[in-house]
């Protein structure tokens, strides 16, 4: 089976990578076509190829320098279609082969155009990482089925997510597939793993000293909740020797001055990183959080959860998306309603004051990295789908 797994913006490296990698292990040739990720590093290939084929001569620019994003973004779309229609030309005149091949999208750029720019080659598969917002319009129902009913078999993570593709979108049920997102467990691996930032651990302090340690990680944007995070924490006992304390640790999108003032008021301690988080990073971060926090107000999958799966951590996160559905499924996490504080609040006090109702959260999680989420799994039923659509 020979796999042409195509993510043109390096929207999701860490998938992109985790899928080639276990699709090669199962035996498969596999090939990513991608771009040069620029914020940051990414886990090596192991038994597949890379190429580099997108936006080379914006990625060379802004390799090394922050520069003006509006000014990437630009010289980004100047690229695209000749990027796309190179693509195409590649894909078309691959040779047929004992093998099959298979043209798996990860993303399209944008959307709209792309549909029209995809190569002739079958079967096509995608990811619907994103399906739709929380409530679509009818026009952002219809460009998605425009993308969608372009390929053969549509992939969702979740089977909340496989009926929106099904009842909203609009796509037969046939050709829609539930196989679910792996866990970061690369995370777990790192050659060099550094200590805590000091903005998490001043004076260099021992964990012992520290109360339950409530994490949100990941990119600091609206629709995640975070204002609910601290109106929650907010409720939480802050007497006593070691309180709960807060880290919001991630890269802003978003101002972040009222969320700030809004935490200098409550009673725990609210601690922040406020950068890009290096991979080498990660790991020391997690594994001192006793609780990992999704509360996220919109949203169908996080990485942030498959890496809390991946470290075997508990977790509380919203009912949204697939999210919820995974927490209930395999029971690793408390799900609360998005947006309620007060039931947040409630999950936090009890977890953060129950150690063995942790424990039991954190044992779920770990025996479903290496069960439903493990890459070994996900590559067989990825495989089985594009055996039976070359069939």
């Amino acid at each position: 089976m020979r796999v042409k797994l195509i993510d043109p913006s390096a929207f999701t490296p860490p998938y992109d990578r985790a899928l080639a990698a276990a699709l090669a292990a199962a035996g498969a040739e596999v090939e990513l076509i991608t771009s040069d990720f620029l914020y940051g590093l990414v886990p090596p290939a192991e038994g597949y190829r890379v190429s580099l084929d997108f936006y080379r001569r914006t990625t060379r620019r802004a390799a090394g320098r922050a520069g003006r994003a509006h000014v990437r973004r630009m010289r980004k779309v100047s690229e695209h279609v000749p990027d796309m229609l190179r693509l195409r030309r590649g894909l078309d005149r691959e040779p047929a082969g004992p093998d099959p091949l298979v043209t798996h999208y990860q993303w399209l750029t944008i959307p709209d155009l792309d549909r029209h720019l995809l190569s002739r080659r079958r079967p096509r598969v995608m990811t619907a990482h994103y399906i739709l917002p929380l409530a679509p319009s009818r026009a952002a129902r219809n460009r998605a089925r425009r993308v969608f009913e372009r390929m053969d078999a549509v992939i969702a993570h979740s089977r909340g997510g496989a009926e929106r593709l099904v009842s909203e979108v609009g796509l037969p049920a046939d050709r829609v597939r539930v196989i679910p997102h792996g866990t970061f467990d690369y995370l777990t691996r790192q050659p060099e793993e550094l200590m805590l930032p000091p903005e998490l651990n001043p004076g260099r302090r021992e964990a012992s000293a520290r109360g339950p340690v409530i994490l949100f990680f990941g990119l600091l944007r609206p629709y995640k909740g975070i204002d609910t995070l601290i109106e929650a924490c907010g409720a939480l006992d802050g007497g006593g020797e070691a309180p709960p304390e807060l880290w919001i640790v991630g890269n802003p999108r978003m101002d972040l001055t009222e969320l700030r003032r809004d935490a200098e008021r409550i009673g725990i301690p609210v601690r922040w990183v406020t950068r890009f988080i290096e991979d080498e990073e990660i790991p020391e971060i997690m594994r001192q959080a006793d609780l990992v926090v999704l509360p996220y107000h919109d949203g169908e999958q996080s990485g942030v959860l498959y890496t809390g799966i991946a470290f075997g951590k508990a977790m509380v996160v919203s009912d949204v998306g697939g999210i919820g559905e995974v927490a209930r499924e395999h029971g690793v996490a408390r799900v609360v309603p998005p947006g309620d504080a007060e039931a947040l609040a409630a999950a936090l006090a009890e977890l953060t004051a129950d150690e063995a109702a942790r424990a039991a959260l954190a044992e779920r999680s770990a025996a479903a990295a290496t069960g439903s989420f493990s890459w070994s799994r996900i590559a067989a039923q990825t495989l089985d789908l594009y055996r039976e659509l070359a069939g």
